[in-house]
């Protein structure tokens, strides 16, 4: 391997999605990476990208790109339902993948992933980029640490605006069967922050609900059936005893942000966002024996980027990477992996079982 690992991005036009957003600025700072190839369906706007982004090689095809020997890892960036073909055969061809949330279009595909990466021994990593926000890490720390003593009840939620127009291009996430709707992307990511600073859910009762049951098409007019779901409404309690719930939802106008509130026998902790904690910086207020919310300061320990990362969407992606190019050199491990994008998956059909028998589950029975 070459000093600095040759990353591959599969799904990198520049016009839209998450990859220019996101992926391509983060690697482009990320000193561990060297942007080597980009690949698009065109091979007009993979040069376009390359340009843009300073890739040495521009693909039309994925599997060219795999069987390149310059490419040691690759980011699968692509719309949730391609997500399975090109990561397996990226996991064939040996490199080290770094796939987006959710990890597949259903838990069977995701299983196969991560059992396909265990097996041939590769670096794997899934897009669940709250885990790498500075503010989520050191909330952990703090609740680990006993800031808020036992943690008696917690609620999070995350209202998000703009769910019944959008453009024609767009629109296909209306279906359910393909992976992508509030349920999987908005709850999945908020679900998980959540999980992960306070503990497990160990049983739940969820509604699971589609309030819009059509969208408009922004560019052609075109009036759409709708069947993924727009609201997730949880309740229960975690593994410790703590009472917790959890509200989701896509909105059609403005909707309220990130709040997660964390109360405990000591005190209390409070995180807030604009929007969802893997995409946005997150504010943190605590108390601690007292009613008197004060704001918290996120120490820069939490940060592992350089100064040159971009701020929003493409700075907790950044961390990511620091900690996938870490483990891909041997000096570190590489969480949230497929393993962890399993546990999730498996998380949401105990949910959709829960809403579905209309009773509560034991979450992973």
């Amino acid at each position: 391997m070459a000093d600095r690992i040759r990353i591959g991005v599969i799904g990198a036009n520049i016009h839209r999605g998450w990859a220019p957003r996101s992926h391509l600025p983060a690697l482009v700072a990320s000193p561990e990476f060297e942007l080597t190839g980009v690949c698009t369906t065109r091979m007009e706007s993979a040069e376009e990208s390359a340009q843009a982004f300073g890739a040495r090689l521009a693909f039309d095809n994925y599997e060219n790109m795999l069987a390149h020997p310059e490419i040691d890892a690759v980011a699968v960036v692509l719309r949730v339902p391609s997500h399975y073909e090109p990561t397996m055969a990226a996991l064939n061809a040996g490199k080290h993948v770094y796939t987006e949330w959710p990890l597949g279009q259903d838990t069977g595909q995701a299983r196969e992933m991560a059992e396909l990466a265990q097996a041939k021994g590769l670096v794997n990593m899934v897009g669940l980029q709250a885990r790498a926000n500075p503010a989520m890490l050191h909330m952990k720390d703090l609740i680990e640490d006993g800031f808020v003593g036992d943690v008696m009840s917690c609620h999070c939620s995350m209202i998000r605006g703009g769910v019944l127009s959008r453009v024609l291009d767009r629109t296909w996430q209306r279906d359910v069967d393909l992976g992508a709707n509030t349920l999987t992307i908005a709850f999945g990511h908020t679900v998980d922050a959540m999980q992960f600073v306070v503990g497990d859910l160990a049983q739940v009762s969820s509604v699971v609900s589609t309030q819009a049951r059509q969208w408009t098409a922004s560019d052609t007019g075109d009036v759409l059936d709708v069947t993924s779901p727009d609201n997730v409404l949880v309740s229960g309690q975690l593994d410790n005893g703590a009472v917790a719930s959890v509200h989701v939802a896509s909105t059609p106008y403005a909707g309220s942000g990130l709040r997660l509130e964390v109360y405990g026998s000591k005190g209390t902790l409070m995180a807030a966002s604009d929007d969802s904690p893997q995409l946005k910086e997150v504010n943190l207020e605590g108390a601690q024996n007292s009613d008197r919310l004060e704001a918290i300061e996120v120490p820069a320990r939490y940060t592992s980027v350089l100064e040159g990362m971009p701020a929003g969407e493409a700075f907790n992606v950044g961390q990511m990477y620091y900690q996938f190019g870490q483990a891909i050199n041997g000096s570190g491990t590489c969480e949230p992996s497929f393993a962890t994008a399993v546990k999730l998956h498996e998380f949401l059909d105990d949910i959709r079982r829960s809403t579905t028998e209309g009773r509560q589950v034991a979450v992973g029975d």
